[in-house]
């Protein structure tokens, strides 16, 4: 059997739904592609996109947790590619104050997330 399969979402567990959801909207133009709310209110599931792929970021909200989420030793993250000018991107995570690591000889950087997920971020 030959399995073909497709990148469809990936999760990111937040503690502030609300905030997180600004953060992904305000530092790489994601929006709301849809939402599942929990009968109970235990949970919701936000999925986040842009335009040009039907890929999709996964945060989900648990009601009862308060803690702040283990991310292990951080050996995870996703890239995303950022069209136009790349140095004025980056000026602007800088001034959101998310820009976590910076390595210019490889042309790269990362922001994190209200929730310590890094993200890295490349020229389109």
């Amino acid at each position: 059997m030959e399995i073909k399969s497709r990148f469809d979402h990936f999760n990111f567990n937040v503690l502030d739904l609300d905030r997180s959801i600004c953060f992904y909207e305000k530092a790489l133009g994601l929006r709301e592609v849809r939402r599942m709310e929990a009968a109970d209110g235990s949970f919701i599931l936000v999925y986040m996109g842009e335009e040009k792929t039907g890929f999709l970021l996964e945060l989900t909200w648990l009601r009862d947790r308060k803690e702040p989420y283990d991310l292990g030793e951080g050996e995870f993250h996703l890239c995303m590619r950022i069209p136009g000018d790349y140095d004025v991107v980056r000026a602007y995570h800088k001034q959101m104050e998310c820009v976590c690591y910076e390595n210019t000889d490889m042309g790269l950087y990362f922001i994190s997330d209200p929730d310590g997920y890094w993200i890295e971020i490349l020229p389109e």
